[in-house]
């Protein structure tokens, strides 16, 4: 038995098939006699399921600054509400996007501070850091393509224009080179090859 919780974030461009990942990761610990829940940002819980309908909306008129705040607000919802609890009670959680998230999209893609980012960051979050940051990485086009043969429309993020998707992108790959908690794993596999990627990651340092 674990003595305590693991907690996990994939993270990505759009259509790096984050959600598809969580699900496969989580059953194969679920297997391994292993408690998980699976969350998500914007989002996990009631309010901030609602922030998230706000922040997702293409009708929605957001201020950068506005967006970190609204994104900061769900997130302190959601880490003392779910992500906490869970990790108290020794379970897994495996969460699609979280802190790097915010430092990707509003600081490369906004080109909001990053010190601020940070500050909000650990505001929200109460200093709580994952165990392993996966970003799942695949170029621009090919992720887009996936979100609209999936979903038929793009919301409020996907739809901002390329320039903006590829500071994002370029901003996980930087990040990811000056964190050692954090893994690259391409999205341009199979479903069960990426995941088998991650399940080594996770084996390697020694979590699962």
């Amino acid at each position: 038995m674990m003595s305590k919780g693991k907690f996990i974030t994939l993270e990505g461009p759009e259509g790096s098939g984050k959600s598809t990942q969580a699900l496969l990761v989580a059953d194969y610990i679920r297997n391994c006699g292993r408690e998980v829940v699976c969350t998500r940002e914007p989002g996990g819980v009631s309010i901030a399921e609602q922030l998230r309908e706000i922040l997702l909306d293409t009708k929605s008129r957001i201020y950068p600054t506005a967006e970190l705040l609204l994104y900061a607000a769900g997130r302190a919802q959601h880490t003392r509400e779910k992500i906490m609890p869970a990790l108290k009670n020794s379970k897994f959680v495996i969460c699609e996007r979280f802190t790097h998230a915010s430092i990707a999209y509003q600081g490369y893609g906004r080109g909001l501070s990053k010190e601020l980012i940070g500050q909000l960051n650990y505001i929200a979050t109460g200093g709580i850091k994952p165990n392993l940051t996966v970003i799942l990485d695949i170029d621009i086009k090919t992720g887009l393509k996936r979100v609209k043969s999936s979903e038929g429309k793009l919301d409020r993020l996907e739809s901002e224009n390329v320039t903006f998707h590829e500071k994002v992108r370029n901003g996980y790959l930087e990040i990811a080179s000056e964190d050692r908690n954090i893994e690259v794993v391409s999205a341009l596999n199979t479903e069960e090859v990426i995941k088998e990627g991650i399940i080594d990651i996770l084996r390697k340092r020694d979590i699962i």
